[in-house]
């Protein structure tokens, strides 16, 4: 109960001590409300300065959602060549997509199966997370971690792949 009113008290503060981290007051509220989380869980010799541990728990806290607000949006900005719709064609164009697509599937080859799987349910048929997890019996950090390795193998062997002058007709 201490723990719940020492976290009232300072709640105000906290949020607005967020604020300018995260560059927005909701966010910061969600961040506060993840470190009251936290620090409810907190048990040793963090509580010996309990207002300096809440202080530690939100700054993190929000330095987190800054940087993967960043990685979110720097991965948004113009996804690669392979997850890009179709759109008509020129014939060069077209055997460069052909050679493309064989590419891709030659690397998708290349994956364990599991990973596979869940990565062609995932970007390819439009299964949730929890669905893949529920679908292969595995958990849901398993499921992401499946999908997010995939995506980075695949992106490692075929972004390069882009630049190669093998790739541009004579």
């Amino acid at each position: 109960m201490a723990k719940l009113t020492l976290f009232l008290a300072y709640r105000s503060a906290l949020v607005n001590y967020a604020t300018p981290i995260v560059g927005d007051r909701a966010q910061a509220e969600d961040v506060v409300q993840e470190a009251f989380i936290r620090f409810m869980q907190a048990q040793g010799s963090a509580m010996h300065q309990p207002v300096a541990y809440l202080h530690r728990i939100v700054r993190n806290l929000a330095l987190d959602s800054v940087r993967r607000r960043a990685t979110e949006q720097r991965h948004q900005l113009e996804p690669p060549w392979w997850m890009t719709p179709d759109s008509p064609r020129t014939p060069e164009q077209e055997l460069h997509h052909r050679q493309d697509l064989q590419r891709l599937a030659r690397v998708l080859e290349t994956l364990p199966e599991q990973a596979r799987m869940a990565l062609t349910m995932h970007r390819f048929q439009g299964h949730t997370l929890q669905e893949i997890a529920q679908r292969l019996d595995i958990s849901l950090s398993k499921a992401h971690r499946l999908v997010r390795d995939a995506l980075v193998l695949l992106a490692r062997e075929l972004v390069p792949a882009e630049d190669t002058p093998s790739d541009t007709l004579p």
